[in-house]
């Protein structure tokens, strides 16, 4: 499903409001409040930056973490307020409540060009039950609503579905982003296709491998997933990461595939260890050749190099999940070599986008990330984006050109 095209900062007068904005800052913290990664921060600077020349008020809202609904100090947005101050060059104000009479105060006494980040969105039950009494509090601090954050689109909230259903709602550059890349990939495709799969279920991607075998020419699998389709066609994974009961389903994906003529790569080769542990003795055995007590925690080398000849000469790829025990140095080798086989493949002409948390890592810790096409903020959102499901966090947008009103010959 192809999502229309919607409204952005672009598209509306913004001088002198009050300009509500949900970001993603849910950025990973050291112990001591460091931000250790600040990609979707800096992802989201371009439609802050945007606003502020604009003359707004900015007032930006995020979660961090999962605080359950209840203060949490650790994962306050305090030191993320600090961090974009850094970034932008001029003060950012921050206000330890989201709601309220200290929160309504804090925006009052802004002036045009200025911005203040509000505390964490989930030390309130209310945004994740998308509470319309908290939503009618987050209201009152804004007159124009802008979403930026794409990896929280897929979550029904008071801060983007809640909020959107009383201020008038538009995407903010990245959000616009994010939705054109993607659309890209469902909406007429350029060939040959190959989609990159991995993590640790099949159950999580069983939705986007239906839908892209209606589009690309070839799969390529990774991952703890690809245990199960291993297991299917009658391989020993021996104590590898299972789904046992989704091994008819597996089975049927494979069938599917081939009756679709879509090429389903799977490895070849894997690099096996005798326990879960970066220390553990590890070595490389032909898929058929995995002893019991062992596990698969990455590909081979055989399995890169054919994965990367399916990548050459491709025209568009996308890529959702490591294909190893990626956070483990001696299990990361295949994701990382994939990551430079994306790169090259864009290079010489292809559209890719990379989306998950450890495609994302892989991509950047190869210093590759400016040479792909996209770099999707959103894993799960990406997920259920590209298998067809309605995005609650985009629908609620206003579209660029609604539906014709036939009833009254305006068009």
């Amino acid at each position: 499903m192809v999502v229309r095209e919607k409204k952005t900062i672009k598209h509306v007068n913004l001088k002198g409001r009050r300009v509500l904005v949900r970001v993603d800052f849910n950025v990973p913290m050291d112990k001591v409040g460091n931000i250790t990664d600040d990609t979707r921060i800096q992802a989201s600077l371009p439609t802050i930056k945007y606003l502020l020349d604009k003359g707004c008020k900015v007032v930006l809202m995020s979660h961090l973490g999962r605080p359950q609904g209840k203060p949490v100090a650790a994962l306050s947005l305090g030191p993320v307020a600090q961090h974009i101050s850094t970034l932008l060059g001029q003060p950012v104000k921050f206000s330890p409540e989201v709601v309220g009479q200290s929160a309504l105060d804090a925006v009052a006494d802004m002036k045009l060009g200025e911005i203040i980040l509000l505390e964490n969105l989930r030390f309130y039950p209310g945004e994740e039950a998308d509470d319309p009494i908290f939503t009618r509090q987050l209201v009152k601090l804004g007159d124009l609503f802008v979403d930026d954050a794409f990896g929280t689109a897929h979550r029904q909230a008071a801060s983007n579905v809640g909020v959107a259903s009383y201020l008038p709602s538009v995407a903010g550059l990245l959000m616009d982003q994010e939705v054109q890349a993607l659309n890209r990939l469902l909406e007429n495709p350029s060939h040959p296709f190959v989609a990159i799969l991995g993590g640790a279920k099949v159950s999580d991607k069983i939705g986007v491998i239906t839908s892209l075998l209606e589009r690309v020419d070839s799969i390529l699998i990774g991952g703890g997933m690809a245990n199960t389709f291993l297991k299917a066609q009658g391989h020993n994974v021996g104590d590898s990461l299972l789904e046992a009961d989704k091994l008819e389903l597996a089975s049927d994906l494979l069938k599917q595939a081939a009756a679709k003529g879509v090429q389903f790569l799977l490895p070849t080769d894997v690099v096996i260890a005798d326990s879960f542990s970066n220390e553990a003795a590890h070595k490389i055995v032909a898929v058929d050749a995995v002893p019991d007590g062992w596990r698969i925690l990455d590909i081979g080398p055989q399995s890169v190099g054919q994965y990367a000849t399916a990548l050459a000469g491709s025209k568009m790829i996308v890529w959702n999940g490591p294909m190893g025990v990626f956070e483990m140095p001696n299990f990361a080798a295949g994701t990382v070599e994939l990551a430079k086989a994306v790169a090259a493949a864009t290079k010489a002409g292809a559209y890719s986008v990379v989306g998950g948390g450890d495609s994302v890592a892989a991509i950047e810790q190869a210093g590759l990330a400016d040479q792909v096409s996209h770099i999707s903020t959103g894993g799960g959102a990406s997920l259920e984006f590209l298998e067809g499901i309605e995005l609650p966090g985009v629908q609620v947008l206003q579209d660029l050109y609604p539906d014709p009103d036939f009833s009254t010959g305006v068009v």
